[in-house]
């Protein structure tokens, strides 16, 4: 009998290694937690007053919105649009995440991406086994560039999870509902940037030996424009990497929208790049004119929906 239970422990933490392979223990509580009916999670905001704080910081359900995920941390956070610049609504502990860091390579290897990603109409989930859950849109450009595989990578209620990222209930409800009411009010294309850590210089330097200290260095180009523009940055894939411009300002931007929608539906695509739209091709070459830089055109595909546009 004692053998048998040994076997039996043994068996579940062989289970549990394969899926949690580090800074797991924080993971294993809140499963713990969870299983047991101690919800909210310890950090959770009060979903009970979604309306209220959302009045409390200034803010309006339906405004423009970023969604980061840092997963050493186990968090959510969202970010809304006020004025000029996006201020961080609400930071929300996620349950579970499978694997550990560094980004999902095929289909089966129980492990969470990392990338830049955008969340559009299509993948607001409402079928299957969960009723609220969003599909994050992997394999994006950048991943199919570099053969990655896999399907149905969601983030879904719940605190269990080989490849996905699980919220609980609750939260994935207010989560949900405000990308919902974003994409309604007009915001096409949700980023979603899923970062191993803050990519600090500090540190990317304390994991140099990682083998992915140059993939997680593209990713931090994206982590620093936002950190000092506030404005979700314009994202592309060139030759296989992440190229990141920063965002202009919301008047700017504005104007740019406005001038698409009088002239075609080609170059609303262009202005769509800059609010989440994941573009493929390289940057123009900077041409300076008398009156300062600018961009020469170039042409690309921009990965809208989940279906490609060219770009020229």
């Amino acid at each position: 009998m004692a053998a048998a239970v040994i076997l039996s422990a043994a068996h579940e933490a062989a289970a549990i290694s394969i899926e949690l392979k580090d800074v797991a223990s924080d993971r294993i509580e809140r499963q713990r937690a969870a299983g047991e009916g101690r919800l909210p999670l310890a950090d959770t905001p009060d979903v009970g007053r979604l309306e209220q704080r959302l009045t409390e910081a200034g803010l309006k359900s339906g405004a423009p919105m970023l969604m980061r995920m840092f997963k050493e941390t186990s968090e959510l956070e969202i970010w809304l649009e006020k004025g000029d610049r996006f201020v961080l609504f609400a930071t929300y502990p996620v349950c579970h995440w499978a694997g550990t860091l560094g980004p999902k390579l095929r289909e089966g290897d129980k492990q969470t991406p990392e990338g830049f990603y955008t969340i559009t109409n299509r993948q607001m989930r409402h079928l299957g086994r969960w009723q609220r859950a969003i599909n994050i849109g992997f394999p994006n450009i950048y991943d199919r560039a570099h053969d990655r595989s896999g399907s149905y990578i969601l983030m879904h209620g719940g605190c269990s999870s080989v490849g996905c990222f699980a919220m609980t209930n609750p939260v994935m409800n207010e989560i949900h509902g405000l990308a919902a009411a974003a994409i309604r009010d007009g915001q096409r294309y949700i980023p979603l940037h899923i970062f191993p850590f803050r990519l600090t210089d500090a540190a990317l330097a304390a994991r140099s030996e990682s083998p992915w200290h140059d993939f997680w260095s593209s990713l931090k180009e994206g982590y620093v424009s936002f950190e000092r523009t506030r404005r979700p940055p314009r994202v592309a894939v060139c030759e296989g990497r992440y190229h990141v411009e920063d965002a202009p300002l919301k008047s700017a931007s504005s104007e740019t929208q406005s001038g698409a929608h009088r002239k075609n539906r080609r170059t609303s695509t262009r202005a769509d790049w800059a609010f989440g739209a994941l573009r493929s091709g390289c940057p123009a070459p900077r041409v300076v004119t008398a009156e300062g830089p600018e961009h020469a055109a170039t042409s690309g595909r921009a990965e809208l929906g989940g279906r490609s546009v060219t770009q020229r």
